[in-house]
């Protein structure tokens, strides 16, 4: 198992200091979540019901033509290298780790390589990966930088991967509405902006054909009932999501600068995370878990990746920086 944010228990172990005493900023994961309504009885008592509207409605809300529900983008990530025959694949380095390890597991060949200008990398590859906005580093790519790119995978019979996980705050970058062309995989999910990672709600957006091998491999049911029903109220909750993008926002520049005051620049961001790279990066975790805050450490690149406190996490996190 890789090692992820929100890994506290291994905090409390090692720390001491009680569960409901931390703060945690390891994730990236909107710490106002959309607000759950009470869920009907039969949601829990009845099998999901795949007719139920959400694909519709997700699809509306990214901009498809077509989608698969899947549980989070796990469940897609981790299905998606078997269907295709053995070959290389290259990923974005540093990029979240699960996405190597499933290729990796199936047997593929997995190269690295640091930017779209890579091209003695890129140009091997059957299958490329990468997050945008990139996690952890906040880097982002050109919606027709990728296109193009796309284009030339295509035309070899490759595929192109991308993981829009912390897109939901800035929409006009994705790439969801090409995603219905052969070769290009997108991936969303309400785990970040929405901050529903319980619910374990995800899709992928692709073309028909593939989605139908996809939900070949994945069985039914690949949500449940109550899931469906909160994805559906938080995708067409468009004031809600309008009020959080500017919310977001703000709180994410409200970081920057917080950081900036101590030392701490960001080397780049996005509206739920502040990415900081330092040597310094294992001691600074150490010291701010010993205060009860714990961040994302990242030691092949030292850096920390810095979520959004809740309200009363402020204070907190400044009075920690103060005393570093």
């Amino acid at each position: 198992m890789l090692e992820h944010g929100g890994n506290l228990s291994a905090a409390v172990t090692r720390y001491g200091i009680p569960l409901e005493n931390w703060l945690d900023l390891s994730t990236g994961i909107n710490p106002n979540h959309y607000p759950i309504a009470d869920i009907p009885p039969h949601q829990w008592h009845q099998l999901p019901n795949d007719e139920d509207g959400l694909v519709n409605i997700a699809a509306n809300y990214y901009g498809c033509q077509s989608l698969l529900p899947t549980s989070g983008s796990q469940a897609a990530l981790q299905a998606l290298p078997n269907l295709r025959s053995l070959g290389t694949i290259a990923m974005l380095k540093p990029m979240y780790q699960e996405h190597a390890h499933a290729w990796q597991r199936c047997g593929h060949q997995v190269l690295s390589f640091n930017d779209l200008n890579d091209e003695h990398i890129l140009n091997k590859a059957d299958v490329v990966l990468l997050c945008n906005p990139n996690n952890p580093t906040g880097k982002q790519f050109p919606a027709q930088a990728l296109l193009s790119l796309h284009a030339k995978l295509a035309s070899r019979g490759g595929w192109l991967v991308v993981d829009e996980a912390f897109m939901d705050a800035t929409p006009e970058h994705s790439i969801a509405q090409h995603s219905h062309v052969e070769g290009l995989f997108v991936l969303r999910s309400l785990g970040k902006f929405f901050g529903l990672a319980g619910a374990r709600v995800g899709f992928m957006l692709a073309a028909d054909e593939q989605l139908k091998k996809l939900q070949e491999s994945l069985g039914p049911w690949t949500l449940t009932g109550p899931s469906r029903f909160i994805a559906k109220q938080a995708l067409q909750d468009t004031a809600w999501q309008e009020n959080t993008r500017i919310t977001l926002k703000s709180s994410s520049k409200r970081l920057e600068t917080l950081l900036s005051q101590y030392d701490l620049k960001p080397t780049a961001g996005t509206a739920l995370f502040q990415y900081v790279m330092t040597a310094q990066a294992q001691v600074l975790q150490e010291r701010l878990a010993a205060k009860g805050i714990w961040v994302r450490l990242f030691k092949e690149q030292p850096a920390l990746r810095f979520g959004l406190p809740n309200d009363s996490g402020w204070q907190l996190l400044e009075d920690a920086l103060k005393s570093l």
